[in-house]
């Protein structure tokens, strides 16, 4: 009894079906609130867009008979961002699914907004870590690292060192 052809194939190929991932799991809102610091994504009714005047915008992901103190989570997206974000208002009364960092924000959690990718599973705006950047201005001719690989190793250096040379025979 010959086995078939494509039984090998099949039982090589088997392993790497059952690891491979599906497609990300969104939960809701209320679920991500109970897991902080958590890149997740979440999927959410907007029931509202609210923007303070210093340019703040929050997206309301309670119902309207939800008093607020009673409401766990909130999506920010700061002034800054606004460029980079788009238009929310189009989100207003629609169903979304948004990935980002779950963080705690004045006794409750939420999601800080900072790129329009973050409504397509991709991940928020990169913000360098300003402690990081101590000493640097841009002024001064100064780089914010000082890392050697950076330095100009000698002035005019190349290749070789010109005072290791040798001297050339005599004919």
């Amino acid at each position: 009894m010959r086995c078939p052809l494509w039984l090998p194939i099949a039982l090589l190929c088997l392993p790497a079906f059952a690891f491979a991932g599906g497609p990300k799991i969104c939960m809701t809102a209320e679920e991500a609130a109970r897991t902080p610091n958590k890149d997740v994504c979440i999927t959410a009714h907007i029931y509202e867009v609210v923007e303070l005047p210093d340019g703040t915008r929050f997206l309301d992901v309670c119902p309207p008979q939800t008093p607020d103190e009673a409401c766990r989570f909130t999506i920010m997206s700061l002034r800054e961002d606004r460029y980079e974000v788009g238009e929310l208002v189009r989100y207003r009364n629609t169903d979304v699914r948004l990935r980002g960092m779950v963080q705690p924000m004045h006794g409750r959690s939420g999601m800080l907004l900072s790129h329009a990718r973050q409504f397509y599973g991709g991940p928020p705006k990169f913000k360098p870590n300003p402690k990081l950047m101590r000493g640097f201005d841009a002024e001064r001719d100064r780089r914010p690292v000082n890392d050697p690989n950076l330095r100009s190793q000698g002035g005019r250096r190349a290749f070789m060192d010109t005072r290791d040379q040798t001297p050339r025979p005599a004919k």
